[in-house]
């Protein structure tokens, strides 16, 4: 867990109660179904469901405050993951089309981010079981809502790296997605990019994955890659190729001339990479291409 700025918990009075609050306030009244806290004037209702065992009058207790279910602010003596002036991973619980995506942080309520603070694309959303890197905020009503970090608190969270990371594996989680790919940041804290081109899947805020760093950049930043080395892809779609034939009694009506959208549709790689499958077997004289068909040698 990121603590940006640890939340000061004092037994000093607020002027005003807030929700995100954490504090220690004294038992002021009981009743059958909790008890009633204080704080200089101010007053807040704790169920006994969220006190850590019975309390007796005049007891201080360290509180957090929310807005319960029916919008009214409420105690728990369940301390929060994320407070308010701090910034964690929480993970994700449950999606709504309308509101967006509800969080666990650590308390009976869930923890909403609202759609607006979202990607618009819905396949570019969080799901659950995922992890998303999120600070506090409130609405205009005073109730607590989630927002993903901005750059400039992950900028704060990151270390850098230097040229030992370049070719390793990593495993990163996805915080912001834009249009040219999306950014992560890896169990050792450092910001990765990974372009379009080199995803081998479509990628969410939230979602963890395994990569190697293709590149360290001078500002210590590292660029990423969800394929494998060229020397290394290269051997794994010749051999595809090569399943495929096989399976199709040892040819293809394909070719080093195929249209690019085919070979995308047939066997999920780029032309470039087709091509340069097919040459390490041409090279290799295990196919040969004949009448607009790729063939295998057939060896005795």
């Amino acid at each position: 867990m990121y603590n940006k700025n640890k939340q000061v918990r004092t037994n000093t009075p607020p002027s005003q109660l807030q929700a995100g609050m954490t504090l220690e306030m004294t038992v002021a009244r009981k009743t059958d179904i909790g008890y009633f806290l204080r704080s200089d004037k101010d007053e807040v209702f704790l169920h006994k469901n969220e006190a850590h065992g019975p309390l007796d009058m005049d007891d201080e207790v360290e509180v957090f405050l929310y807005h319960d279910h029916e919008n009214r602010l409420a105690a728990t003596m369940d301390l929060p993951y994320v407070g308010m002036g701090e910034y964690g991973w929480l993970e994700v619980v449950d999606l709504s089309s309308r509101m967006g995506v509800f969080l666990d942080n650590g308390i009976n309520k869930h923890l909403l981010v609202f759609v607006d603070d979202l990607p618009k694309l819905r396949d570019e959303w969080p799901r659950p079981g995922d992890r998303m890197l999120v600070a506090l905020k409130q609405d205009k009503l005073g109730r607590l809502l989630a927002k993903p970090v901005t750059e400039q608190e992950v900028m704060q969270i990151s270390v850098l790296a230097d040229e030992s990371m370049k070719n390793k594996n990593v495993e990163a989680t996805v915080y912001k997605v834009i249009a040219a790919g999306a950014f992560l940041l890896t169990e050792d804290d450092y910001i990765m990019f990974i372009h379009r081109d080199e995803m081998t899947e479509r990628m969410r805020i939230g979602q963890t994955v395994r990569c190697r760093v293709s590149f360290v950049r001078e500002d210590g930043r590292l660029n990423g890659s969800m394929r494998e080395r060229k020397e290394l892809q290269y051997g794994e779609d010749a051999e595809k190729l090569l399943r495929y034939m096989n399976n199709r009694d040892g040819a293809m009506p394909y070719t080093d001339k195929t249209e690019a959208d085919i070979i995308q549709e047939k066997f999920q790689m780029s032309k470039s990479s087709f091509k340069r499958a097919l040459g390490k077997l041409m090279k290799e004289r295990r196919v040969e291409q004949v009448d607009g068909w790729t063939k295998v040698i057939k060896t005795d």
